[in-house]
């Protein structure tokens, strides 16, 4: 169905042609939505528009206006203020939109069909030497819901994680764990896996810079005595002897990688966040040799005197970038190359996105700018979803020092807190247990999701617990609570035997005397701007935009909510419509929080 704004600006069109002799272009018809100092749901510009009619702006919106209320009988009246013609819809226009959409399930969202163009989202990328943090957190969330939005706009989208399980920092912990661990285990020691090997890579930095200190009071420089304790030299003859698979090397690499893979879905299922395919950068950092040793061939790419291969960028306004070391090992972005490669042969993606911080920005230009020049068309679609960092009133996270803000613990600091708000709002006294810990557990979630999606992607942002845990403001616990609301209206109106009208009428005459209060026109107005919303998330990659739409929709609903009765409305055709638009917002903001990954409790 055409949208009411492009109706108006092609009738528009048509008033220009009638009234002035003057064929203007549709695209050139400002239609926007009325400010809200103003009356009108629907404002057309008509400044711009005296150049044709050579009128003043209130005499042109008037016979533009008299043209389009003949013309258009969704238009009831419009009020014209200056060089602004602000339109007001009729009560039917929104009664028909509403019939038109109720019985849709997912409203807003489009088909994904077999030919849907294809988006690989990678996110999460984790470490194997320490458990997720708030970082991840953001990550984690970030990825999923943009995963979740770009799919409801008819796409098909394959959630990928690449974990990061190789490399010197890995051998930290390992080397650490042998020469302080005892044998612990996580079963041995009751800590989670994750927890227990990052406990390690945390142990090793605190050891390495005592011995650091120590070599410097013995007369090295700083720079000596980092390359000449031994601890960092045992930990790079580890990662040799990794690579030259050792045994025994790979034996402790593989055992303590198992701790942190379970620690790691154990988390994973507690935010509520999932993947369809799992990489493990030990089994691809090799993919991306072969890219290079055709860009040597090619000319494309050069090797140093000492053996290294590196990209010549400077051209390009960036710089050399080393691709293989003069030891013919790879590098993060030797891997990425091949990986890039992989996953396109994989899925002929249409898009590739990388969730991942802003600190990386320059690497994710280098990796489209050599795949360019290595001749892979498909480079534009690699996409940079860079999103700022979290943080925190003490500073920024060190995760080698141990001031990181663990994602376990945050996660049980969220639950403790709901716990605590619930039990001083009383609102949970009379629930069993197990259904109070369980309507807990989703408002914390619920809370923690919405406060960090609910910022703009690439802003950086300033997390704070206890303001996420508020039953009232722009939090995630207010817009469950309106829902659930909902739901109790709808079980007291069961209880008396009353329903919603399936059938309402849509056409003025058969029910002329469905009128709307002005508050119910306000809620079907934000509802009728939905799918352009969802739509505009999915190309910014911003579920920022869906998570205030649905705070903006609850405000309104519960000023409507307010002032207009439902059950006790006396009148059975305004009352079953009211209940029909309350279910329908229910199970709108259901849905609308289920692509943020926030769940709904029954009650609360």
């Amino acid at each position: 169905m055409e949208r009411i704004e492009n109706r108006i600006a092609r009738v528009t069109v048509m008033a220009i042609r009638e009234l002035y002799h003057f064929e203007e272009k549709q695209d050139n018809i400002q239609v926007l939505s009325t400010r809200k100092d103003q009356i009108g749901d629907y404002t057309v510009v008509t400044f711009p528009l005296t150049r044709i009619s050579h009128k003043k702006p209130e005499e042109t919106g008037t016979e533009i206006g008299d043209f389009l209320k003949a013309h258009l009988p969704e238009i009831s009246r419009f009020e014209v203020v200056k060089g602004f013609l602000n339109l007001i819809l009729s009560d039917s226009f929104w009664v028909t939109f509403f019939n038109g959409i109720n019985r849709i399930p997912n409203y807003g969202h489009r088909d994904v069909l077999p030919d849907s163009p294809v988006v690989v989202v990678e996110y999460s990328s984790p470490n194997t030497n320490k458990p997720l943090h708030l970082g991840h957190i953001r990550n984690n969330l970030l990825g999923y819901a943009v995963s979740r939005i770009i799919a409801a706009t008819g796409n098909q989208v394959k959630m990928v994680n690449l974990v990061n399980d190789r490399g010197i920092h890995i051998c930290k912990s390992m080397l650490a764990w042998q020469k302080w661990g005892g044998g612990a285990t996580p079963e041995s020691t009751g800590i989670k896996g994750d927890k227990l090997v990052g406990e390690y890579y945390i142990r090793f930095d605190k050891e390495y810079k005592s011995e650091i200190k120590q070599l410097i009071a013995e007369g090295l420089t700083e720079d000596q005595a980092k390359t000449e304790a031994s601890l960092i030299k045992e930990a790079q003859e580890m990662l040799l002897k990794w690579e030259n698979n050792d045994p025994e090397t790979i034996e402790l690499w593989s055992t303590m990688n198992g701790w942190v893979y379970e620690g790691f879905d154990k988390t994973y299922r507690q935010l509520g966040v999932s993947f369809d395919k799992f990489y493990h950068e030990s089994e691809t950092y090799k993919l991306g040799k072969d890219l290079v040793t055709a860009g040597l061939s090619s000319g494309v790419l050069f090797r140093k005197d000492d053996g290294s291969v590196w990209a010549d960028l400077t051209a390009d306004g960036l710089d050399q970038k080393l691709l293989l070391r003069s030891d013919g090992t790879s590098v993060y972005m030797t891997q990425d190359l091949g990986t890039a490669h992989q996953r396109f042969e994989e899925f002929s993606f249409d898009r590739h996105i990388y969730v991942v911080g802003n600190e990386q920005d320059y690497h994710f230009k280098v990796l489209k700018l050599v795949l360019k020049k290595l001749g892979f068309v498909w480079s534009d679609k690699l996409f940079h979803l860079s999103y700022g960092m979290v943080e925190l009133p003490h500073g920024r996270m060190k995760s080698r020092e141990g001031t990181v803000v663990d994602a376990d613990d945050l996660i049980q600091e969220m639950v403790d807190t709901a716990r605590k708000v619930s039990s001083e709002l009383g609102k949970l006294e009379d629930f069993p247990f197990e259904e109070k810990e369980l309507v807990n557990y989703r408002i914390a979630l619920g809370a923690l999701k919405y406060y960090i999606l609910k910022v703009d992607p690439q802003k950086t942002m300033m997390f704070n617990p206890e303001e996420s845990i508020d039953f009232n403001g722009n939090t995630g616990p207010f817009i469950q609570y309106t829902c659930v609301r909902i739901r109790s209206v709808e079980r007291k109106a069961a209880e008396m035997g009353i329903g919603p009208d399936s059938d309402l009428k849509s056409t003025p005459d058969a029910n002329v005397d469905q009128t709307l209060d002005p508050r119910e026109c306000s809620l079907l107005k934000r509802i009728y701007q939905y799918p352009d919303i969802l739509a505009e998330a999915g190309r910014s990659l911003s579920p920022a935009l869906v998570a205030n739409y649905f705070y903006e929709l609850v405000k309104e609903y519960n000023h409507f909510y307010q002032g207009c009765p439902i059950i006790k409305e006396p009148d059975s055709n305004k009352r079953d419509f009211r209940l029909s638009l309350s279910t329908f917002i229910a199970n709108h903001i259901q849905d609308g929080m289920g692509l943020l990954g926030i769940l709904i409790p029954d009650r609360m």
